[in-house]
């Protein structure tokens, strides 16, 4: 197994890549999201957003260049490391894909051209979230061990989610007042066929994994919108919709592990035997939705060494990631956290190898 760490947009600086170096890393994750782009937020933060979510998306007319992916792919390089994976498409480029609106077609062309140029760049995953309300509802508090600021949740999320909105982001600012209309679970799901029956065979002829994170937070229903892999069985069906090989997890264990049903080990069992694990999340959490809170790495409720000892054994050789962690009290909150984390991962490995 290989020990990365995920970066946003704003952080994918020579700085933060010799960063990850030092911390062992060998392997990058990046966000081209631009979060909080008109929106509430700060650099290195662990986005939970407001009610009008994490910002506005960005401009639907303008993709991801070869250039840019190419650019970002030989950053990585120069320090190093091994960029793994994309994570996100931005909500501009696939709005009416998650919400089966009228552009759908145009925009399932403009992700099948990402997708091609990924894999021209030399990217290997994909990472996505195919959610309506995408991650909302989460709180932040000194909630981690020693008061270390984390995230978690308190309860349903009820308020609506409204029009011009996706993934918790602003798609159309001018957009009338009022909420966006509820999909039934059925109807999302059948966007996700058409999404999968899109997009795997231009993945598969690039050279590209599609990785599909579970819910977070993992809740029947937020903002008044119904949610897809909220209980670990659903990423079955998931896996189902298309036998490919481009079909893969962006396997979060701390989203699994909030999850009211199923045993997270046997969870981890199950589906990194079927090898469709496109990369992991590794995070640990105290109890389960929608009342939980996020724990550094070493103190939630998940044996974390247990869950790497299941991954070998069901030869799991991928990326692990941090992809978010509580942060510590100094003047490099983010950095610090980080640092613990993939310190305890990489001597986790290292471990699980001797």
């Amino acid at each position: 197994m290989k020990l990365g760490l995920g970066l946003y947009r704003h952080m994918l600086t020579r700085e933060n890549f010799q960063f990850a170096r030092q911390a062992g890393a060998t392997h990058i994750v990046a966000h081209l999201v631009d979060y909080f782009k008109g929106g509430e937020g700060q650099a290195g933060d662990q986005p939970t957003g407001t009610d009008r979510g994490w910002g506005l998306a960005g401009d639907p007319n303008q993709l991801w260049s070869l250039e840019e992916l190419t650019t970002l792919r030989r950053g990585v390089e120069s320090a190093g490391l091994t960029l793994e994976a994309i994570e996100n498409f931005d909500p501009a480029h696939w709005y009416d894909v998650l919400l089966d609106g009228p552009k759908k077609q145009a925009q399932l062309e403009n992700l099948k051209t990402l997708i091609r140029r990924l894999g021209q760049a030399g990217i290997p995953v994909m990472g996505y979230n195919f959610s309506l309300a995408g991650v909302a509802g989460r709180v932040r508090g000194p909630f981690a061990r020693g008061g270390a600021e984390s995230v978690g949740m308190d309860g349903p999320y009820d308020l609506p989610m409204t029009r011009g909105m996706v993934w918790n982001m602003v798609y159309d600012p001018a957009a009338p007042a009022g909420p966006e209309p509820s999909a039934t679970p059925e109807q999302l799901w059948q966007r996700l066929a058409d999404f999968l029956g899109a997009l795997t065979p231009v993945a598969e002829e690039a050279g590209v994994k599609l990785a599909a994170h579970p819910d977070d937070p993992p809740v029947p229903f937020i903002r008044g919108q119904p949610r897809l892999v909220y209980q670990p069985h659903y990423y079955q069906r998931l896996l189902d919709l298309s036998p490919s090989p481009a079909n893969t997890l962006e396997f979060c264990i701390g989203s699994l592990a909030e999850m009211t049903e199923g045993n997270i080990y046997e969870t981890v069992d199950t589906y990194s035997r079927q090898g469709r694990l496109g990369y992991v999340h590794f995070r640990n959490v105290h109890g389960r939705a929608p009342h939980y809170r996020e724990t550094f790495i070493d103190d939630g409720d998940v044996d974390m060494m247990r869950v790497l000892h299941i991954l070998k054994r069901n030869g799991y050789d991928g990326v692990l990631i941090p992809d978010h962690t509580p942060q510590l009290a100094c003047a490099a909150p983010w950095h610090a956290g980080m640092a613990y984390a993939l310190g305890y991962m990489r001597a986790a490995l290292k471990v699980l190898e001797a």
